[in-house]
């Protein structure tokens, strides 16, 4: 691509940055729809947040990805936020507006996209959330907003996923989900199977041998299992699901398609499907292991 004067400059704000997958996306996505567009990661101090937020809209930037620690750190430094982020309280992609930026949340989005295509339908489904975080609040919003049946949050402190479970209860107006300890699962009624999501750190470098919950006698719950971590592209929970039957999935289809939806928000371009597949293949093509580092997270 000619870089040039009408280059537009779109970026990643975060840190660590360094192990990103997504300059694959977004800089794929503008070469084959030859947008004059180029995407860099930005490398932020946690003392700076706010003077890169005002930079960026100094130096005309057309938007910014934001990833860990800055999804909800970001919010008091943007003129508008969208009602879907502001209910899940992480931004994570800002959109030029006069005097600043808009905050959106294509994460979630982009996970019922893949969750779409991987055939997997929300309404009426039992699920279960691995983690009490700020991914599982958001995770616990997209199954209520698209008509789960029943969320049940496992995690170690069970008092926290008890406040998830009456926040989520709140938000829908219905007692959907409900709190269980980790170590309490055995009390999930037999002969039920369902959707799980793990959305804990668990199973990153280092500790890519570990699983929330090892015992093979949970995983015959599960028929379908999404583990949000997506290098290595493979978890101990993902194995474990399939080796009692159930079908497994990373987090990579979810990061492909939250940078799609950023990239839509930015340039008004609709990304189809053969479009999203070449930007996928080139996300597997950065996923080096050797690049696997303690530090990282997911975006």
């Amino acid at each position: 691509m000619k870089i040039d004067g009408y280059t537009r400059t779109c970026g990643l704000i975060g840190n660590p940055v360094e192990h990103t997958m997504s300059p694959a996306i977004h800089n794929t996505l503008a070469e084959e729809l030859s947008e004059k567009l180029v995407y860099v990661p930005f490398r932020v101090p946690e003392d700076k947040l706010g003077e890169a937020v005002e930079g960026a809209f100094a130096l005309n930037l057309l938007g910014c990805n934001v990833t860990v620690p800055y999804k909800s750190r970001v919010i008091p430094f943007l003129k508008e936020i969208d009602s879907l982020a502001r209910d899940i309280g992480a931004v994570n992609t800002l959109v030029r507006v006069e005097d600043g930026f808009k905050g959106y949340n294509t994460d979630m989005p982009g996970l019922y996209r893949a969750m779409c295509g991987d055939g997997v339908r929300l309404e009426g489904e039992k699920a279960l959330i691995l983690g009490a975080g700020g991914v599982a609040r958001a995770v616990a919003m997209l199954l209520s907003v698209h008509g789960a049946s029943q969320i049940v949050i496992l995690n170690r402190t069970v008092e926290k996923a008890e406040r998830l479970a009456e926040e989520i209860n709140t938000f829908s107006g219905r007692q959907l989900a409900e709190a269980m300890a980790l170590t309490d699962y055995g009390a999930l009624p037999r002969g039920e199977k369902y959707l799980a999501i793990q959305a804990t750190n668990l199973g990153m470098f280092p500790r890519v041998e570990e699983a929330v919950i090892e015992d093979r006698a949970f995983y015959e719950k599960i028929h379908t299992g999404y583990d949000l971590i997506f290098n290595p592209s493979r978890t101990k929970f993902m194995s474990l699901v399939e080796e009692m039957g159930g079908r497994a999935f990373n987090g990579l289809r979810m990061l492909l398609y939250q940078g799609i939806i950023a990239y839509e928000l930015w340039t008004g371009v609709k990304v189809d499907e053969e479009l999203a597949g070449k930007a996928y293949g080139e996300m597997r093509r950065a996923m080096k292991p050797e690049e696997q580092h303690p530090e990282q997270k997911p975006e």
